[in-house]
């Protein structure tokens, strides 16, 4: 059949496999007296059926199952591994229940019995609509993969942005505020020393004082923007963070566990750092906790780090909620770097986090991407170091 001829259609195109001439014809006159618009093109030879398959295009296929030399499930695993997605109905005599679950369990579509032809209409238009609704639903799910896809390599995007930005800004507070802070406080000791007025001393130790102050700030500033201690080290970074943390806020956080695995991947660092930095900072805003717990290891090949607080807790309702965005960008950070992040709750027990990274693929994925905006941003992030 050639593809002009299908084109010129405005019915089904039927592919009808039948060996017998007279069968042919009652199964055609059955549906031509249905509300069925259909056109049937009758082939009797597995050969002829491969050739129509290849030149024609059909909207489903009618199939006896006693054929000379082959049967009707041979055809069907011809159409399967073919790629094909076409509906294929066994239309035949009797052929016993175990032939008929065995063709069900194979993926044929349905079975009309030929001493029943009068079914043959409605199961085959039951049969289309069934094939249509799996072909929207596998479209969905295959529209909905890609967007899924496009989502995650946008979120990768944005966070190697966002600390490239980041490692901009503490460049800038190092080279400028940093370097002009320190140029202040040297003038203002120089003052200092060679002012004998007590007003005058008064006013310069003040100076001096705003101006350490500022420094110390503009220091934590960068270790949070640039987490240079990064470079010793996860567990190392993660300790400092919580000390530093706890210094500031005195909420208690203590750090548990260790990693005797090779070193993590650079990404796999960060993203485990910054989703410890960002459920501190969750903690201290919403879970009225008095003590916070992280836990550190890579056993088995996985990076698990584990923060769990003694706070109010929540439901299952409180991740549906507009404010969890914090939580949404945490689990996309984390399929960055192929992990996933597991959140526990339960109201008046607290919340735990639990981020999961398999180190093997990440270490494959980091090796094999050779992208220059990636081999940039690494090189860019290392020269700003604090």
């Amino acid at each position: 059949m050639s593809p002009s001829l299908h084109a010129a259609r405005a019915g089904l195109a039927i592919l009808h496999l039948e060996d017998n001439e007279a069968d042919h014809e009652l199964v055609r006159v059955t549906l031509q007296r249905s509300d069925l618009d259909c056109t049937l093109l009758l082939v009797d030879t597995l050969a002829d059926f491969e050739a129509a398959l290849k030149h024609g295009a059909f909207d489903a296929v009618l199939a006896d199952y006693h054929l000379g030399g082959f049967s009707g499930l041979d055809a069907w695993d011809l159409l399967r591994h073919s790629g094909q997605q076409i509906p294929f109905v066994l239309v035949s005599g009797a052929i016993g229940e175990a032939t008929v679950a065995e063709a069900m369990v194979r993926g044929v579509s349905d079975y009309v019995d030929k001493n029943r032809l009068n079914r043959l209409p409605m199961v085959l238009e039951r049969t289309l609509d069934v094939f249509r609704a799996r072909r929207a639903q596998q479209q969905a799910a295959e529209a909905l993969a890609h967007s899924q896809r496009r989502l995650a390599d946008l979120t990768e995007h944005l966070q190697a942005s966002i600390e490239r930005e980041r490692a901009n800004i503490a460049r800038e507070i190092h080279d400028d505020i940093g370097g002009s802070l320190a140029a202040v406080k040297l003038d203002l000791a120089w003052l200092a020393r060679r002012n004998t007025d007590p007003d005058a001393q008064r006013h310069l130790q003040a100076a001096l004082d705003m101006a350490e102050h500022a420094l110390g700030a503009s220091q934590r500033i960068m270790r949070n923007l640039r987490p240079a201690v990064l470079d010793q080290g996860l567990l190392p970074a993660v300790q400092w963070l919580a000390r530093t943390f706890a210094e500031r806020t005195g909420l208690a956080v203590e750090v548990h566990g260790q990693l005797g695995g090779p070193d993590l991947p650079a990404d796999v660092a960060l993203v485990a750092y910054r989703t410890a930095q960002e459920a501190l900072t969750n903690t201290l805003k919403h879970a009225q906790a008095s003590r916070c717990t992280l836990e550190l290891s890579d056993l088995e090949g996985v990076l698990m780090l584990e923060i769990s607080d003694d706070g109010v807790g929540a439901g299952p309702e409180a991740l549906a909620k507009a404010q969890s965005f914090g939580l949404l960008g945490l689990r996309e950070r984390a399929q960055t770097v192929g992990g996933w992040l597991d959140v526990v709750l339960a109201p008046g027990a607290g919340v735990t986090l639990i981020l999961s990274v398999p180190l093997a693929d990440a270490t494959a994925r980091t090796q094999s991407d050779t992208a220059p905006t990636r081999a940039t941003e690494e090189t860019s992030l290392r020269d700003t170091q604090p």
